[in-house]
C-alpha cells in the first residue's frame, strides 16, 4: 500500500489512526481487572473508532471474509454415503432452503490472537492495514490451494467433511475481564479481546460444533505498569497475573460451555496452551545476533520490545515463567470444568499442549521481518500440530477421520481410526 496514492483526506485519517494506535496502550489494567473506564473516555473512543471505520469502509472490499464454506458442499452432501444426505433430501424436497442446508454443515470457530492471524509488524501504515484486512492466510483458515502454501486446519478438515469455518481472532487480543469496553487501538484494528470474541460466537445464528482457542500471549507482558522496585521483586505480581488470567479465562469459557449445554448437537471445545516461550526466546537471541551483523535482516526486530516491554532481555526469563504458570492454570481450569461436565454427555472440553511443543527456536518458523510472529513455515507447522491434536474432538463429534477424497499431501502423525 502506497500512502502517496491515497486521496489526501483518507491519507490524513490513516496517519491519524496510526498515531492513535501508536499512542494508545496495548494492555490496560482495566482490561484485566474489569474496572470500567470513565464515560467520557468510552464516548471518545467510540466516536474516534466509528469515524475511522466510516472513512476506511473501502478496506472491507480488500479483505477476505473471516468465514469460509466448502465450495462444493452441495455435491458432497448429495452422495448417499454422506452423513448429511438426509438433510440434502429435505433440501431437494423443498422442506429447507440452501441457507438452512449450509447451517446444518459442521461449523468450526477459531478464537485467538495475532499468532493465529496473518500478521507481523513492519511500517505503521502496513501494520495498521494488515491488522484490519488480513483474514485467512493463516494456519487455521488458509484457503489457497497452492501446494506450496499453508495446508490449513480448514483445508485438512475439508478432506473429512464439507464445513463452515469462522475466525474471530485479532492482533493484540487479551484474555480480559468480561464487560470491559475494548480500548481504542483494538477498535481501530477491528480486534476484540477474548470476551468480545466469545460474544460474537454467542450471537452467531449457528453455534459451532468445534471451537478452537489459542489466546493469552499478550497477557505475558508482565512488566506493564510496574514500578522499578516491583520489577525487581515480581514473584507476587506473577502469581497475581496467573490467577487473574485463569479467572478471566474461566469466566468467558463458561459462557461458551453454558451455551453448548443448551444446544441439540455435540460441541467440542479445544484449549491450546501458550507457545513455548523459552524456545521462542532462543530464536530471538539468534535473530538478534544476525540483525546486529546485518540490519537488513529482521528490519523490524525492535518493534517487539517497543510495544511489548517484557521482550526486553531483563524481563524475558520471568515472561517465560509466566507462560508456564498460565499453562498450568489452564490445565487446572479445564480439569475443574470437566468435573462439572460429568453428566453433560454432548459437550467435550480438552486442553492440548500441541502448539506448546512447536519449536520456535527454529528461525525458519519466525517471520523474517519482525522476528516475532510466525512465518509461513511457522503457520505450516502450527497447522499440522493443531490438526493432529483434533483427533479426540473429531471422534467425539463422530466426524469420519478417514479422508473421503485424496489428500493434497501427507498429514503426518494422523492415524485414521
Amino acid at each position: 500500500m502506497n500512502g502517496h496514492n491515497l486521496p489526501s483526506v483518507i491519507r490524513r485519517v490513516l496517519f491519524a489512526a496510526i498515531f492513535l494506535c501508536s499512542t494508545s496502550p496495548l494492555v490496560r489494567g482495566d482490561d484485566l481487572t474489569g474496572t470500567p473506564p470513565s464515560p467520557p473516555a468510552v464516548i471518545g473512543t467510540e466516536i474516534t473508532a466509528n469515524l475511522v471505520n466510516m472513512i476506511f469502509l473501502f478496506d472491507r472490499a480488500a479483505s477476505n471474509s473471516p468465514r469460509a464454506a466448502t465450495k462444493n458442499y452441495l455435491a458432497r452432501v448429495s452422495e448417499p454415503s454422506s452423513p448429511l444426505y438426509p438433510d440434502y433430501l429435505e433440501y431437494q424436497q423443498g422442506k429447507i432452503d440452501r441457507l438452512e442446508l449450509e447451517k446444518r454443515l459442521p461449523h468450526v470457530a477459531m478464537l485467538g490472537d495475532s499468532l493465529t492471524q496473518n500478521f507481523h509488524f513492519s511500517s505503521m501504515a502496513s501494520s495498521f492495514w494488515r491488522a484490519r484486512t488480513q483474514w485467512r492466510k493463516n494456519w487455521f483458515l488458509d484457503t489457497d490451494p497452492n501446494p506450496e502454501g499453508i495446508f490449513s486446519v480448514y483445508e485438512r478438515l475439508e478432506y473429512l467433511t464439507p464445513l463452515v469455518a469462522t475466525e474471530y481472532n485479532g492482533a493484540g487480543a487479551l484474555v480480559a475481564a468480561r464487560g470491559t469496553p475494548e480500548n481504542l487501538r483494538k477498535k481501530l484494528v477491528r480486534a476484540r479481546n477474548f470476551p468480545g470474541q466469545v460474544n460474537r460466537v454467542l450471537r452467531a445464528t449457528r453455534f459451532p460444533d468445534l471451537i478452537m482457542i489459542w489466546i493469552g500471549h499478550n497477557n505475558l507482558d508482565w512488566v506493564h505498569g510496574l514500578s522499578s522496585e516491583e520489577r525487581e521483586r515480581p514473584e507476587s505480581h506473577l502469581q497475581t497475573l496467573a490467577a487473574q488470567f485463569r479467572l478471566n479465562y474461566t469466566e468467558s469459557l463458561q459462557c461458551l460451555i453454558d451455551r453448548a449445554k443448551m444446544e441439540n448437537h455435540r460441541v467440542a471445545i479445544l484449549i491450546f496452551g501458550l507457545a513455548n516461550i523459552d524456545a521462542y526466546l532462543q530464536g530471538r537471541r539468534k535473530e538478534e545476533m544476525l540483525h546486529t551483523q546485518n540490519r537488513k535482516l529482521y528490519p523490524h526486530f525492535n518493534s517487539g520490545p517497543r510495544s511489548f516491554e517484557s521482550l526486553k532481555p531483563p524481563y524475558q526469563k520471568n515472561m517465560a515463567r509466566l507462560a508456564l504458570m498460565m499453562n498450568a492454570e489452564m490445565r487446572t481450569m479445564v480439569a475443574d470444568l470437566n468435573r462439572q461436565l460429568n453428566n453433560t454427555h454432548h459437550v467435550h472440553l480438552e486442553y492440548s499442549d500441541a502448539l506448546t511443543k512447536v519449536d520456535f527456536s527454529r528461525l525458519e518458523l519466525i517471520n523474517s521481518v519482525d522476528g516475532w510472529h510466525p512465518s509461513m513455515e511457522g503457520h505450516k507447522v502450527l497447522a499440522n500440530a493443531a490438526f493432529n491434536a483434533l483427533r479426540p474432538s473429531l471422534v467425539f463429534l463422530r466426524t469420519e477421520t478417514r479422508p473421503t477424497r485424496k489428500t493434497r499431501h501427507l498429514v503426518s502423525n494422523y492415524q485414521p481410526r
